[in-house]
């Protein structure tokens, strides 16, 4: 006996768009079938008419319960919030850090993850692990246990992103660790993530504005520039060449980034790369409205032609996720800074993260279900050691499956977020929707209501395909 069978949809699959059965047997996908043609008996058919039916989304970024920098020890939403807000927004998997800070070990920085994330998260998720700084010789040596344990992806920073009274722990891994890091990524199968600016330069620009007294927040893209994008991420490219090594560029933001990823990948590098939602939907511009700053996520907006590039990278190819670098604090600290140099970085956008991607992207901009589905769940699931256990409707697939509504065209309110008091989507013309959402074979979101418990969430440890991490394989 069949658990579920959903039907009616437009099914989105590994090997095209149909109007398929999809058959639940506890927590897997069992069988995907012509129409109608199931005859086992079920628990409970769910009509999916006029529903679009893809598999659940997959956040590749965000710091949750994660420290703030600057002063104080304020930290992002927890768990239990941020899952919430995921699953009413068709995510079912999130990935956030375990940070290794000096004087712990990497065995120490997960188990603070562990602690912060078991039975507190109603979606599934994973870890990255984050080295910060100068990154000693013992933990380049035990990072081969962790990635075969099942921490698959590192991220790194070239920059200490904010000026030095802002920043805290130095986070900037100079290019000799970058080497050294590589190394031991291409050795493992390991997927190397990169906030990828140039420190000269961003810092260079904190001074330069201050003498200039343009400390004013909306100059925010002059500090974290095209440039500094361009010259990071040629430079981290060219260490790749020389490793081997896969690296994935979080947040993309320029042009410059887009055109320095394609020329790596037309050589065949294994190079990635993502841009977030609100970079394709907002500029530097938008930066100068009365409280502009709630767009801000480091490293910044950009210009116009920027935003429509991203676009054009995430419809038609150029780039490979869709991320949000979620990072959810109140109105009230997201508007306190006033200057470039006290802004705080981040947004809560996992909840609207599939729903803006696909009223903007599908119904606005064109872009076709199949690429839709890779860029808000495949390709992150594949790129970050979860294909095909998530990522996919397919038979032996976890039943991750989100049901979107097209029929909705409205523009969204305050009502329809579950996280934070304020929200940039507020007021966003949403074309589409997801209106339910099932996790592991449980319908967790119905009628906008929830129905999960703290203890739904699983841990997944991962392993990256070496065809992703020898070559760009999606």
């Amino acid at each position: 006996m069949l658990d579920i069978i959903i039907r009616n949809g437009t099914v989105v699959t590994p090997w095209g768009v149909g109007d398929w059965d999809v058959a639940i047997q506890g927590e897997r996908i069992v069988a995907v079938a012509a129409a109608n043609t199931l005859t086992d008996e079920v628990g409970r058919v769910i009509d999916a008419t006029g529903k679009v039916v893809i598999p659940g989304g997959i956040e590749p970024h965000a710091h949750i319960a994660a420290p703030i920098m600057g002063p104080g020890n304020l930290r992002t939403a927890p768990p239990e919030e941020v899952s919430r807000a995921a699953l009413f927004g068709g995510t079912t998997t999130l990935m956030d850090f375990a940070i290794q800070y000096p004087g712990i070990n990497i065995a120490e920085a997960v188990q603070e993850r562990t602690d912060v994330w078991r039975g507190n998260s109603y979606a599934d998720y994973a870890h990255h692990l984050m080295l910060l700084g100068e990154i000693p010789e013992n933990i380049l040596g035990s990072l081969h246990e962790h990635i075969e344990d099942g921490f698959a992806s590192v991220k790194i920073f070239t920059t200490n992103i904010r000026p030095p009274e802002m920043s805290g722990e130095s986070r900037m891994v100079r290019m000799g660790h970058l080497h050294d890091l590589m190394e031991q990524i291409q050795r493992n199968d390991g997927m190397l993530l990169v906030h990828s600016e140039d420190d000269d330069m961003v810092q260079h620009m904190y001074e330069k504005l201050a003498r200039e007294e343009q400390n004013e927040w909306w100059n925010m893209h002059l500090v974290h520039s095209n440039e500094s994008e361009d010259v990071s991420f040629r430079r981290v490219i060219r260490v790749s060449e020389w490793t081997g090594a896969p690296v994935y560029f979080v947040h993309v933001s320029a042009l410059q980034g887009i055109n320095a990823i394609g020329e790596a990948r037309s050589k065949g590098l294994p190079i990635y790369g993502e841009t977030l939602h609100n970079y394709c939907c907002f500029n530097a511009d938008n930066y100068k409205e009365e409280y502009g700053m709630k767009y801000h996520t480091y490293p910044s907006l950009k210009s116009e032609e920027d935003r429509q590039a991203l676009w054009r990278g995430i419809a038609q190819g150029g780039l490979n996720t869709m991320a949000t670098d979620e990072y959810c604090t109140n109105w009230n600290l997201k508007i306190q800074g006033r200057t470039v140099r006290d802004v705080t970085g981040g947004h809560n956008g996992a909840e609207t993260r599939v729903g803006v991607t696909y009223s903007e992207g599908v119904v606005r901009q064109g872009m076709s279900l199949e690429r839709f589905v890779d860029v808000t769940s495949t390709n992150a699931a594949k790129i970050m050691g979860l294909y095909p256990r998530k990522g996919a409707i397919a038979p032996g697939s976890d039943a991750d499956i989100v049901l979107i509504d097209p029929s909705i065209q409205r523009p969204l309110t305050m009502d329809d977020f579950h996280i934070s008091d304020y929200s940039i989507w507020e007021g966003f013309a949403a074309s589409g929707w997801p209106v339910m959402t099932i996790m592991r074979g449980k319908v967790v979101v119905e009628n906008g209501q929830l129905n999960a418990s703290l203890s739904d969430g699983q841990f997944l440890r991962r392993k990256v395909n070496p065809e992703v991490t020898n070559r760009p394989a999606c």
